[in-house]
């Protein structure tokens, strides 16, 4: 996949029309946004295109609709927090149609500079399915296409995808273009030595980025739930940790990879168990610091031990390059995130390229406080995850390359 496309530091949009998909899914509660990175994070590149004399038509989904119209889904407040936040009228067209008489009229009304907000795209049954019918009708309302959403890359929607086959350029924003530079050349041409920091509860969820980083990376620091069945295809009794039986042989054939392409597998070596996962998540528990070899028949492993951590840390402060995905223990637990704290620490301290691949890890890193010591938060999950696979993610592939 060429990661060198086009942006829109690349075109004119004077006067046009201009398209763009951004990641307007926040979180809302009785109407009222809780968190608004998103919307923050799109800022930059809308108010490029206004100054430059765009007709700037944004668009996005927002939750799981199905292909209905759901109020409690409405992008209106959206455009209500992005009026106060660009200091300007974002026009809402409250179509539940999307492409309806609202949206058609408010674009043909439009002066360079003027903002329109479409409804959800997700209130149309053919978004997910990238159906032509909506893709032309969302490529007849603009000229160029401009693609900031690096969350949905990994889907071939309507809004993602479809819609380039219907406009004269299709380029990415500057959130995009962030995360080809940062994740992209952090995978395909790190500077090295590249340590890859993998976590998170299942080692099957991660198979793919252990296949592809294994041909990438110059050391692999595994923790979090899914090193248990790790350890466990070292030979080693891990109580009743987390463990799925069926990937055993995949770990021990992972481990002999590594071994003879010379790339290091860093496992823990002490952990800190309890007789029981705590209940609820945060609630206070009693935990011990075991060796990872003498874990007890009746505890469980939620954390890494101190010693791994400072093991973990040190790789970490001799890399050049660090991706992150996955936290090291049950850190929504205060008692257990002492080893996801020591390697959040130690990237921030490191002078390494530090990019945290999405999803839990950047939860925790903000829950930390450390974000901005980060070189790069991902704001993808799972396109986050597909890109460390190696896959090509269609919304990426289908813009134009310089």
């Amino acid at each position: 996949m060429t990661l060198n496309k086009k942006t829109v530091d690349d075109i004119n949009v004077k006067g046009k029309r201009v398209l763009v998909r951004c990641d307007f899914n926040v979180p809302l509660k009785e109407g009222k946004i809780t968190d608004e990175n998103r919307l923050v994070a799109a800022l930059p590149t809308i108010k490029k295109l206004i100054a430059d004399g765009g007709k700037v038509i944004l668009c996005s989904h927002l939750g799981k609709p199905k292909g209905e119209p759901k109020p409690e889904l409405s992008l209106a407040p959206v455009a209500a927090r992005l009026s106060e936040l660009l200091g300007q009228e974002v026009k809402f067209a409250a179509d539940d149609n999307v492409v309806g008489e609202n949206a058609k009229a408010a674009v043909a009304a439009m002066n360079d500079g003027d903002v329109v907000l479409l409804q959800n795209t997700r209130y149309r049954a053919e978004e997910t399915k990238n159906e032509e019918n909506f893709s032309k009708e969302l490529g007849e309302l603009a000229d160029i296409f401009v693609n900031d959403a690096f969350g949905t890359a990994h889907r071939a929607h309507c809004s993602t995808v479809g819609v380039v086959s219907f406009v004269d350029e299709a380029v990415s924003g500057y959130l995009i273009e962030k995360e080809l530079k940062y994740l992209g050349n952090a995978v395909e041409d790190p500077k090295r030595p590249f340590v890859c920091i993998l976590g998170g509860a299942k080692v099957a969820d991660k198979l793919n980025v252990i296949d592809n980083l294994l041909n990438k990376a110059d050391a692999l620091i595994i923790g979090g739930g899914m090193a248990y069945t790790f350890l466990a295809a070292k030979g080693f009794g891990v109580g009743k940790s987390l463990v799925d039986d069926t990937k055993i042989d995949y770990c021990r054939d992972m481990m002999k990879k590594a071994e003879e392409k010379g790339v290091k597998i860093l496992l823990p070596i002490d952990t800190a168990v309890a007789k029981a996962f705590p209940d609820p998540i945060d609630a206070p528990i009693d935990v011990e610091v075991v060796d990872a070899d003498k874990i007890p028949a009746d505890a469980m492993g939620l954390d890494i031990g101190p010693k791994t951590a400072e093991m973990f840390a040190a790789e970490v402060l001799g890399a050049k390059t660090v991706v992150w995905n996955g936290p090291m223990g049950v850190f929504e637990n205060p008692v257990l995130a002492k080893g996801t704290l020591a390697v959040a620490e130690a990237m921030a301290k490191s002078d390494a390229i530090t990019v945290i691949g999405g999803g839990d890890s950047a939860a925790a890193v903000n829950q930390l406080g450390l974000g901005d010591k980060m070189t790069h938060i991902s704001t993808g999950g799972g396109a986050s995850l597909e890109f460390l696979e190696g896959k090509e993610l269609p919304g990426i592939a289908a813009m134009n390359d310089r």
